[in-house]
């Protein structure tokens, strides 16, 4: 117990060393070497996660269900951000959510300002800066820049109660410039 409340107090003042960074030359160095925010306690987290997974039960009429990945607020500003993995160079939005964040965005848009994205993303380290993503921001669906298509183009007799979007109508950026994007909106709303 008494190492278990060392390691806490030395994780709350960073009193534990950092990895040298001579290792990784070729590496951009993060801000942090640290994330910013840790799960402290795994076993509760996920605990947590059950006992909302056990609300709809058989039987019921409602199902599924989905989350916003990250929601920032900054005096009043909104950043929001939902994180879809790539299969076959494509990434699933089910419609409700999509269409539940076009009118999350457009009500928000209409007394303050909002930035949503959507994130494509393989299996990565997020830890990397130098990690490749892929974005588009809910402005782009709204014009047309991102095709709206319920159809796979490898299964095109079924229609699908999901949109695909594919890799190459998204922007390739970096885990760093993700940072970045949402830094100056957070300077923006200042």
């Amino acid at each position: 117990m008494s190492n278990e409340t060392t390691d806490l107090i030395d994780n709350l003042y960073e009193k534990e060393s950092f990895p040298n960074q001579d290792s990784n030359t070729n590496q951009t160095v993060r801000k942090s070497p640290r994330a910013k925010y840790q799960i402290f306690d795994e076993e509760e987290f996920t605990r947590g996660r059950e006992v909302l997974g056990e609300l709809i039960v058989h039987g019921m009429i409602a199902s599924g269900g989905t989350d916003i990945d990250w929601l920032i607020e900054h005096n009043g500003g909104f950043i929001i951000l939902e994180f879809k993995g790539f299969h076959n160079d494509k990434i699933n939005i089910p419609k409700g959510q999509m269409i539940a964040y076009e009118k999350l965005h457009e009500k928000l848009n209409q007394s303050t300002k909002c930035y949503l994205y959507i994130v494509g993303c393989d299996d990565i380290e997020f830890s990397n800066p130098d990690s490749m993503i892929w974005i588009f921001e809910m402005n782009q669906w709204k014009n047309g820049a991102i095709p709206k298509t319920t159809r796979d183009i490898y299964d095109e007799k079924n229609s699908h109660n999901k949109y695909t979007v594919y890799r190459e109508y998204m922007e390739e950026i970096t885990v760093e410039k993700l940072r970045e994007i949402i830094d100056s909106h957070w300077k923006e709303f200042e």
